[in-house]
């Protein structure tokens, strides 16, 4: 059902809103999906090929395009642009604390775990016959997009004709512990490259870690800021701006002000997107074996990212229990999460027989110094796709996407191949 249409700059835009099964098994209650479509205003009229945009996460709203710069712009030159807002994101009936709040704990953990990748990629296919016209469509996954895309792959390739993935190969037999043994030297070497960039920082992270561990200081919703909490900020070193952001921020932590516990309150509070948290180590579970808190588990072993070592080192894309202790927005997923963090079996998210002989192409940016998605988990896997192509580069970090450049190689390495897919 299409809900509105309208203009926005170099953008026609429509936005369409579908009921699919909470559970793509046994198919009873019903969520809302919704999906934005764009396309340049001159071709409106044009039966162009689709591209579908799975965003990263988990718990990724669609983009909220304000113009057509970065691969945008490129995209519309050719293509129908379809922006998703994955299950429990955005308009695609959001989960946050007070759907939680009103499930307990063994239905809460149910009802997370019909948000994975493997009912994202169901709705996506309702999508693309039911409002979309049936035919094949390529994707572009960014992050945990590229996840999207080898359930994507796994389950229903006979709706694709070519996928990009930028930055977000999984490994195919998923494993959160060897996820974790690899990404904590990662950031550990993403620290030192802060350090060396603003040296005089070290004393500043320090001085703060300091205050913190010595007295109630408290977010402007009443949360406390603890030494855990701020070394969370370095989730964002991994994209291209994220030292330049973390040295403003420190830049003004002198004597706690108000506008530095505005800007941290809102870089770790996850309000906006609880699912991220909620999900993050339920994305490596496929087949036997809990996830356990993987993170948590691994991080004993570093010593140099505790709280009372100097210089003070920031963790990344590590979820950890405590979380859902200290953050606001994250005590009523407490329950559920411990429930899923011990689940010993989930339903396998890849094919491997399927992905081997894969005749989609594949086109995949595997960035060298990723924080996120480790670069040699990728190339393991690209090696064992068929009709697959990496291009590793050391020119971007996590968020090179947002360079046009990067989705016009990526498409260049799939029309060299011959091209994609064609037909119904």
């Amino acid at each position: 059902m299409i809900t509105a249409t309208y203009t926005i700059p170099g953008m026609r835009v429509r936005d369409h809103e579908v009921e699919v099964p909470l559970d793509w098994s046994d198919p009873g209650a019903a969520i809302t999906v919704f999906a934005r479509e764009l396309v340049a205003p001159d071709r409106d009229r044009e039966d162009l090929p689709c591209l579908l945009f799975l965003q990263g996460g988990p718990g990724g709203k669609g983009p909220r395009p304000v113009g057509t710069s970065g691969w945008l712009g490129r995209a519309l030159e050719t293509y129908r642009v379809i922006l998703l807002d994955q299950r429990g994101t955005g308009r695609s009936s959001r989960i946050d604390g007070r759907v939680m709040s009103a499930l307990g704990p063994e239905e809460g953990a149910g009802h997370l775990a019909f948000f994975r990748a493997d009912s994202i990629v169901a709705d996506a296919e309702h999508l693309r016959k039911a409002v979309f016209g049936g035919g094949r469509w390529s994707t572009l996954g960014q992050s945990y997009g590229g996840f999207l895309t080898l359930t994507y792959l796994s389950a229903a390739p006979e709706g694709l004709s070519a996928c990009y993935v930028a930055g977000g190969l999984p490994a195919l037999e998923p494993d959160a512990e060897e996820v974790y043994r690899r990404t904590y030297p990662r950031v550990a070497a993403k620290n030192a490259a802060f350090y060396r960039r603003y040296p005089h920082h070290a004393e500043t992270a320090a001085r703060l870690a300091d205050r913190l561990a010595g007295g109630d200081v408290r977010l402007p919703d009443g949360d406390v800021l603890t030494v855990r909490r701020l070394q969370s900020l370095g989730l964002d070193f991994g994209m291209k701006p994220g030292y330049e952001r973390m040295h403003w921020l420190l830049d003004e932590a002198e004597g706690l002000p108000e506008t530095f516990l505005h800007q941290v309150l809102a870089r770790t509070s996850f309000a906006d997107n609880p699912l991220f948290a909620a999900l993050q180590e339920s994305i490596y579970g496929s087949g036997a074996g809990a996830t356990a808190w993987a993170a948590e588990r691994e991080r004993a072993r570093h010593p140099a990212f505790a709280e009372d070592a100097r210089p003070l080192l920031f963790t990344g894309e590590m979820i950890y229990p405590w979380m859902f202790e200290e953050i606001r927005a994250l005590r009523p997923f407490r329950a559920a999460v411990e429930l899923l963090a011990e689940r010993a079996e989930w339903p396998r998210l890849y094919d491997l027989d399927r992905l081997a002989a894969n005749d989609v192409p594949v086109a995949a940016a595997v960035y060298f110094d990723d924080m996120y998605v480790d670069s040699g988990l990728q190339l393991d896997t690209a090696a064992r796709i068929g009709n697959a192509q990496a291009w590793v580069t050391n020119e971007y970090e996590h968020d090179g996407i947002g360079e046009d450049r990067v989705f016009a190689r990526l498409t260049g390495l799939v029309r060299d191949m011959g091209g994609g897919i064609t037909g119904e």
